[in-house]
């Protein structure tokens, strides 16, 4: 089973207590689809776990097949180093069929966050380092596709619909005395 090489990490972003006795991992891409879908199971297993559970994200954009999840993942860090990276991140994934510069003009500015200042992000690749460390973290962990889940660490490699994360998650807080 596959395993998780990059140790969650101040570089993450994440939700949830860091003491929560599971952590689940995900590798997204904001044009993808099937992230699209689980991006509301997410919440809701979050909800459902409440303090038990810590949620990361680390991007994996596809670019090769989805040629907006690079630019919307920047928005995504431009927003996070201004601290809103989660209010973007559902943005994107809410109006995933409308990727692309006016939309995360739109939002940047919905959020109170400059757009000239998001426009010269992207252009300039600022954020692109980030990103490529998360993707690379991702291949190294065994990721080829996503989402990718891993909970505490161990590539969950059943369905991302919520019953089976429920189920894979209460098993992993039955083997940590949870």
């Amino acid at each position: 089973m596959a395993t998780l090489k990059v140790p969650v990490n101040a570089s993450d972003h994440v939700l949830g207590d860091a003491d929560a006795p599971v952590t689940l991992v995900e590798y997204g891409d904001y044009q993808c689809p099937h992230c699209a879908t689980a991006h509301p199971v997410v919440a809701q297993v979050r909800q459902h776990f409440g303090k038990q559970l810590l949620f990361v994200y680390r991007h994996f954009p596809l670019t090769e097949i989805h040629p907006m999840a690079m630019s919307a993942a920047e928005t995504a860090e431009f927003a996070g180093a201004r601290g809103r990276f989660w209010q973007m991140h559902d943005g994107l994934f809410e109006n995933q069929d409308r990727l692309g510069l006016p939309l995360y003009v739109a939002l940047a500015e919905a959020l109170g966050l400059p757009a000239a200042g998001l426009q010269a992000a992207l252009a300039s690749g600022e954020e692109v380092r980030k990103i490529q460390a998360d993707f690379m973290g991702g291949v190294r962990s065994g990721v080829n596709g996503t989402p990718a889940f891993f909970i505490n660490g161990q590539r969950h490699d059943g369905s991302y619909d919520f019953p089976y994360l429920v189920r894979a998650i209460e098993t992993r807080l039955t083997h940590v005395g949870g």
